[in-house]
């Protein structure tokens, strides 16, 4: 049961964090804007449009900073608990360290369940939408994909390349299609100049057509001019966005993942990561509200500003560990968990020592 002192220390953590949020994100709103309201005008984008965008990026955005949001806004308002020594008088009635920080781990709680069910099912929707804009309007013309020298396994037997791929009109260039038997030995291959998704009648054309069928010691042409026809993947398949990951909750992304998987993509670890990446963000969320409180429940000389300068470097080698081990995975072979659990691991070996030294 909340006692008192849980009820007001839990209420100034939930408010603190809220206020930060509604105070930081507007300002980013504004400067993103300033920033972008060029290339949109230029651009000629919809106002309905701008407006969902913006809805988009604020959930986007809050999303990256959330755990430096939640980081903060501990460090300033047990910063003023402490400068108005109201945590000296709390420890001093004969409250343990441990139960004072009870309303924080409740408060850490809270918030990691809230950014597990944002991470898992709202921001890939909104980051979706957040991107789709970006490349249509801010980027229009840069490559949100690889398009060049495409090749996929479909599946055990079946193999697909294409030496471009062209998104907007949804063709792809020098298309070969090869299908392996079970002792790996070539069953057909189907080549053509060009393949393009019909939408319109959900098929294919194929343009200068060629297939080779062996039978043995025998091979079978057929070749015609234009070929309309069905295969089992999709025109998406050929070469997902680069920011493909993002977009999908957590039942699809696991789905996604086994997929890439099965047609052996070059690219595994970076889909790989950002599922890694959603389930440790609570996990942060506790590191970080530990280390807030060791830091900021001491009263300093030089008061919040010190504190909240501390809180600031922290925020941003904790940011600088998590990219560059991110770039690591995604990169080269490192493991995309490691690459997850290291900056936690690290800054959790570093929230038991500073709340060693604020017991004492």
């Amino acid at each position: 049961m909340l006692t008192i002192l849980d009820k007001y220390i839990l209420k100034r953590y939930l408010v603190t964090f809220a206020v930060m949020i509604l105070l930081f994100i507007p300002i980013g709103i504004m400067a993103h804007l300033a920033e972008q309201i060029g290339k949109m005008q230029a651009n000629e984008a919809p106002l309905d449009e701008i407006i969902i965008y913006f809805g988009n990026f604020t959930i986007y955005i809050g999303s990256l900073l959330f755990p430096i949001f939640l980081f903060l806004s501990i460090i300033f308002f047990t910063s003023k608990l402490a400068g108005n020594t109201e945590i000296v008088a709390i420890l001093s009635s004969g409250v343990s360290y441990s139960r004072f920080l009870r309303p924080y781990i409740i408060g850490a709680s809270i918030i990691a369940v809230i950014m597990f069910i944002m991470g898992m099912f709202v921001v890939p929707s909104a980051s979706k939408g957040f991107n789709e804009f970006k490349y249509k309007y801010l980027k229009k013309g840069k490559q949100d994909r690889v398009t060049n020298n495409i090749f996929t396994q479909l599946n055990k037997s079946d193999f697909i390349y294409v030496s471009s791929f062209d998104p907007a009109r949804q063709i792809g260039y020098n298309f070969t299609f090869e299908r392996f038997d079970e002792e790996n030995q070539l069953e057909f291959k189907i080549s053509a100049a060009n393949i393009r998704w019909m939408e319109k009648d959900s098929l294919y054309r194929l343009t200068t057509y060629k297939k080779r069928k062996l039978l043995k010691d025998t091979a079978i042409v057929e070749t015609k001019r234009r070929l309309d026809t069905l295969f089992t993947f999709q025109i998406g398949d050929l070469t997902p966005v680069s920011y493909v990951a993002e977009t999908k909750d957590i039942f699809e992304l696991n789905k996604f993942i086994e997929d890439q998987r099965a047609k052996g993509a070059s690219n595994i670890n970076a889909y790989v990561l950002v599922k890694y990446k959603r389930w440790a963000l609570p996990i942060t969320a506790f590191i970080l509200t530990i280390i807030a409180v060791a830091v900021s429940s001491v009263k300093r000389r030089g008061g919040m500003g010190v504190n909240l300068a501390f809180g600031i470097i922290v925020a941003f080698v904790f940011v600088f560990f998590d990219k560059v081990f991110g770039t690591l995975a995604e990169q080269s072979g490192f493991s995309p968990l490691l690459a997850v659990l290291l900056p936690n691991i690290l800054f959790g070996i570093l929230a038991i020592v500073l709340l060693q030294k604020a017991k004492r």
